[in-house]
């Protein structure tokens, strides 16, 4: 099984980071990003809607806890630590893997925490849409022209528009709009 989930590997030693990110590329992940700094880690995750950060304790500009509550809980921390720095508590959203640092551990850890994040994503897409009024409206609009035009029932013109936005992979409103730029 393989981790489909974005990878950042961070350290404050250059060396200990790219042994990291070996070890990951090795065992077939995917590493999108290598930092050295909690403010490198943090630029490093534009454009990336959740992953994993395997991380050190301790930056030259912050610990891994004040990186913790900076990145978006989308992602994970996976912190790669002594058991004497870690201490008692970890923050929410934070695994932990005491040095020495096992390989398999280290692999484990990172499938349990891809399957928290694929589930989490699938839960996030299989919510209803919250819909506004404007939106709303915008589908009453669309099922009445097919209803004028196309002598369907508002069942029917339900039904039409779903399967277009499943077919084109956009939204109910994206091909509601479509539909009535088409037919106006």
């Amino acid at each position: 099984m393989r981790c489909v989930t974005n990878i950042i590997v961070a350290f404050s030693k250059t060396e200990d980071a790219r042994n990291i990110k070996n070890i990951i590329v090795r065992n077939g992940f995917q590493v999108v990003a290598v930092c050295n700094s909690g403010a490198q880690t943090i630029s490093g995750l534009d454009g990336l809607h959740g992953g994993i950060i395997v991380c050190g304790y301790r930056f030259d500009d912050m610990l891994y806890t004040e990186l913790r509550e900076l990145v978006p809980e989308e992602f994970s921390l996976l912190l790669v630590a002594s058991p004497r720095r870690v201490g008692d508590a970890l923050p929410e959203g934070v695994t932990w893997l005491p040095m020495p640092l096992m390989v398999h551990d280290l692999l484990e850890a990172l499938l349990r925490l891809d399957e928290t994040q694929t589930r989490r994503k699938r839960a996030a897409r299989q919510k209803p849409a919250v819909r506004n009024e404007d939106d709303r409206k915008e589908i009453a609009r669309a099922k009445e022209l097919l209803m004028e035009r196309n002598h369907m029932t508002e069942n029917e013109a339900h039904r039409y528009i779903q399967k277009c936005s499943m077919d084109s992979g956009s939204t109910l409103v994206e091909t509601a709009q479509k539909l009535i730029r088409l037919m106006t």
